[in-house]
């Protein structure tokens, strides 16, 4: 069977036992493609609704709910570091503060050090989320399954010794470092805005979109002729992701002014 086969009948099971037990199911952490596979077969599941989350709002890597019409579960048995969508919807997602045990003695590390520490202690990235690096310290999300082990068995990263808790959400304190972009493009279409935040030539992306290479809010897009909306989140293969913030006027010839924020 293949990949997409075998997700598709996992998200299968997890909507029929949510309509089975009425109540909410939730995926692993999901990457781009399989977000897009889950809103695309959706609509396949009769009375259930389904979402993404993965614990704040900018996140990429995202839980799947699927939520029957009338819900019976209402998040009494989660406790109280469990992560809560914007909709009301409980997941079990824990948020786990990652800081060096001195200050002193700790180096700089990047979302690819701590993912390494993970992975080198036989973690499965599918029960992992974002990673949030601020010069010393990092913030994982991660299933509330996992969170203790993590904790107890996550001691290292790079040369650095580390101490790790669970932490409440309000206690989570990341800006991720973004640059502002501004230009004129011909039409907010995805061609032309992806071309502006990368500076490519529009012609130069068209391949990358037609092989689904680029997602919107999770999304895979397949169409350059697909028009923003303010808020969309862009995410494109091997180039990074953008916030598209909207328009502001035209130029004499026509052209629209649009402006985004890149994250760096």
């Amino acid at each position: 069977m293949e990949k997409e086969d075998l997700i598709v009948k996992r998200f299968q099971d997890l909507a029929a036992a949510a309509q089975k037990r009425d109540c909410v199911t939730y995926s692993d952490f999901l990457n781009l493609n399989e977000q897009s596979i889950f809103h695309q077969t959706l609509n396949k599941f009769p009375g259930i609704r389904g979402e993404t989350f993965g614990g704040y709002p900018d996140a990429e890597r995202r839980v799947a709910a699927f939520i029957p019409d009338t819900p019976q579960w209402d998040g009494t048995n989660a406790d109280d570091c469990c992560t809560v969508s914007p909709s009301g919807i409980v997941y079990p997602i824990h948020c786990i503060h990652i800081r060096p045990r001195s200050l002193k003695f700790a180096e700089t590390f990047s979302h690819r050090d701590v993912l390494g520490a993970l992975m080198h202690l036989g973690i499965d990235r599918a029960t992992t989320g974002d990673i949030a690096v601020t010069d010393r310290e990092a913030w994982l999300f991660c299933s509330s399954r996992f969170s203790e082990l993590i904790c107890q068995e996550l001691t290292q990263v790079r040369h650095t010794q580390i101490t790790c808790s669970v932490s409440k959400m309000e206690q989570f304190s990341h800006t991720p470092s973004t640059q502002l972009v501004r230009g004129s493009v011909a039409s907010i279409r995805l061609d032309a805005v992806i071309a502006l935040a990368f500076g490519e030539s529009r012609n130069s992306l068209l391949s990358l979109i037609e092989h689904g290479g680029v997602f919107v809010n999770g999304k895979v897009i397949t169409s350059n002729a697909c028009v923003l909306k303010e808020g969309d989140i862009v995410s494109v293969h091997g180039k990074g992701r953008f916030r598209y913030k909207g328009t502001g006027g035209q130029s004499r010839k026509g052209r629209i002014y649009a402006e985004l924020e890149r994250f760096v």
